[in-house]
């Protein structure tokens, strides 16, 4: 069955948690769908983790639409939340509209996710009024470089707070509230009929989102302190290539079953043909 934003929102209002995880590629969203996540995010921190540079903001519109068209084909029952990477925001509201408009009509994304404290509430009205869903993306976010955890006091929780409610009210769908102070995040999860997902905002929001080289600890970069690896895949996939170069050396792989023959007959043909 599919999953849509109505059933995150039944799924609130019933008090179920849901699942989401971030994953970059074809393959890696196959094994996510299959594990049973419901929420697939597409994020421009591929342009660090898939790209290898040491931030989000070299993530191109060209680059994002090509990922999440994949994970998308990966994952078709699943909800996809395209990212809007940077280079969006700095063309102002229309190509942000229009950019939001790509990742539906193009790739099939169920929902924008925009990094939206220094974005005007008009912008998110405008893709709203296009009929696109979106998910603003409050407390740390990367593209402004800046990683202190937010609401971690009185004045800025309030803040924070009443900021989400104004999102709400311009018709955003969902909330992704990431690097947030746990009672911060549960008051904004309570307080809004829509689903809010947490990013390392504690544990009461709607539902909760990592990254897949994070959950596999597939590299032995800094991780954040709210992450956490379920299984060693990096270390495994290490030995298995190790492995697999060392047969190749020693003469052990491939060998015959894992080779092609000539048909009967053929291979004394061919002799003769060549001399």
């Amino acid at each position: 069955m599919k999953v849509t934003i109505s059933t995150l929102r039944d799924a609130k209002a019933q008090g179920r948690k849901f699942a989401a995880v971030s994953c970059y590629d074809y393959t890696s969203a196959k094994l996510v769908a299959a594990a049973g996540v419901e929420v697939l995010f597409v994020g421009d921190s591929a342009a660090q983790l898939m790209l290898g540079f040491d931030s989000t903001l070299p993530a191109t519109m060209d680059f994002m639409a090509a990922i999440t068209a994949a994970v998308k084909r990966a994952a078709p029952d699943r909800l996809i939340v395209a990212d809007l990477p940077y280079e969006s925001f700095q063309a102002g509201t229309e190509r942000i509209v229009k950019d939001s408009q790509r990742f539906v009509k193009e790739c099939n994304a169920d929902i924008v996710k925009i990094e939206a404290n220094d974005i005007p509430i008009e912008t998110i009205k405008a893709i709203v009024n296009t009929g696109i869903a979106v998910m603003p993306h409050l407390g740390i976010r990367p593209q402004t470089l800046q990683y202190k955890a937010r609401g971690t006091t009185a004045d800025d929780a309030a803040e924070l707070i009443k900021f989400a409610e104004r999102m709400c009210q311009a018709g955003a769908s969902m909330l992704l509230l990431e690097g947030t102070a746990r009672e911060a995040a549960k008051i904004i999860t309570q307080k809004l009929p829509i689903p809010v997902i947490s990013c390392g905002s504690g544990p009461d929001c709607d539902g909760q989102v990592l990254i897949m080289p994070d959950i596999l600890n597939l590299s032995d970069s800094h991780k954040p302190k709210f992450s956490k690896s379920f299984a060693n895949i990096g270390k495994a996939c290490t030995e298995a290539v190790a492995l697999y170069a060392d047969q190749i050396k020693q003469g052990l792989f491939p060998d015959d079953s894992h080779s092609y023959h000539m048909k009967s007959g053929e291979y004394e043909k061919l002799q003769k043909l060549i001399g």
